[in-house]
């Protein structure tokens, strides 16, 4: 059975909702909006009638209780507890029963059986131990707030990831509005998906269609600007792939990439240089997915060489065209996953046409879509700047 969270794509994320006894890791770094969207949570819930407890090593009540006002998130079914000690919250939870509990962070929390600090590999090893044998035996679902590490890893042991059932990270730039949660794992739902909030002054809001909000402000015939279809999960996105290349003054050209892997950056402008003649060795490269979306997915290959060739020729692609393929050193185009999914998806939102690989165009056909078969590189270029091919 399970618990509705009021987000629907946070229910979604989590294959329908929490399940009751189940233990949640949510990570992320200071200031992303975890508590936040953990407080929001429990008041959904706090609103069906049930009650549920807020502990808190992090942050005093009157601190939360601000908070609470300025998302509109009360109730008199949402308790909290500043409270460090586990011995103290294992007591306070015997004697409310909540039917949820969030634990904000787990390394603030700490056991008096076990010697070292707060925080440590084995205080959080023996506190979210304690916390799971609670939780399962009483059918309880636990959400952790878990403090990150400055290359983007869960501070504490690397077994905290596997005791618990479903690891979430909350990622985006803390100046910025936008957060992307992601599912890593999830024992009880698919894995890799993903939800979008934004941050507002009433907190954080889920966007519905996140392909719209990705592609909101995207300029029009401007060089180096080309679309692509990502898949996070089973869920297709529509990102805008930024590129800038100018003549470097500096003894190395410089390469820089902002959400796309950065060996395939350069694998993409290797093969562009060799099999297209396009002279990229003396060209600083800037290569931009707006948004804060990682897209890692060698499907995006073809968007990314499009938007170098745009950029570097000076010349716009259509605003209505999305790119999807994988580019090998051989300035080959290869069949990508999901292909149809991409492309529905492409063609609810406007989109016309659409290059692919050849050995895929030839068997789909999607309502409203132009699908444009190439095999090659230079196939793309002759089909995209046919006026522009020198």
């Amino acid at each position: 059975m399970r618990i509705e969270l009021p987000f629907r794509e946070l229910n979604r994320l989590l294959g329908g909702g929490l399940v009751r006894g189940s233990v949640v890791l949510m990570s992320g770094e200071p200031g992303i909006g975890k508590s936040t969207l953990l407080l929001q949570s429990l008041a959904g819930i706090a609103a069906q009638g049930e009650v549920v407890l807020y502990v808190s090593g992090e942050e005093s009540p009157s601190q939360v209780s601000m908070r609470a006002e300025r998302l509109k998130a009360g109730g008199e079914s949402l308790y909290f507890l500043s409270e460090t000690e586990l011995g103290q919250i294992i007591s306070h939870l015997d004697e409310l029963s909540p039917a949820a509990l969030v634990v904000d962070s787990i390394q603030t929390v700490h056991s008096a059986e076990i010697l070292s600090a707060a925080g440590s590999v084995a205080q959080v090893r023996e506190c979210t131990g304690l916390i799971i044998q609670w939780a399962k035996s009483k059918g309880v679902p636990v959400i952790i707030a878990g403090q990150v590490t400055k290359d983007g890893t869960v501070a504490g042991p690397r077994a905290l990831e596997h005791l618990v059932d479903v690891v979430l990270n909350l990622e985006g730039d803390s100046l910025g509005v936008y957060r992307i949660l992601r599912s890593t794992k999830n024992r009880f739902g698919s894995t890799n998906e993903i939800a979008v909030f934004q941050m507002s002054e009433h907190g954080l809001e889920e966007a519905l269609e996140p392909s719209m909000l990705f592609l909101s402000g995207r300029p029009v015939n401007v060089p180096g600007s080309v679309v692509t279809v990502a898949m996070e999960g089973s869920r297709p996105l529509l990102v805008e792939v930024q590129a800038l290349t100018s003549t470097t003054v500096f003894p190395q050209p410089r390469r820089t990439s902002t959400g796309i892997d950065f060996q395939r950056l350069l694998l993409i402008t290797a093969a562009s240089t060799k099999r297209l003649g396009i002279p990229l060795g003396n060209q600083d490269i800037i290569v931009n997915v707006p948004g804060g979306l990682r897209v890692a997915e060698p499907a995006s290959d073809l968007s990314v060489a499009l938007a170098l060739i745009s950029s570097y020729k000076n010349v716009a692609v259509d605003s209505q065209l999305v790119a999807l393929g994988e580019v090998g050193l051989g300035g080959e185009i290869r069949a990508v996953p999901h292909i149809e999914k991409r492309l529905t998806e492409a063609a609810r939102l406007g989109f016309k046409s659409a290059i692919v690989p050849r050995v895929q165009a030839e068997e789909i056909e999607i309502p409203g879509i132009k699908i444009i078969g190439s095999s090659t590189l230079g196939e793309v270029l002759g089909k995209v700047f046919p006026e522009n091919i020198d």
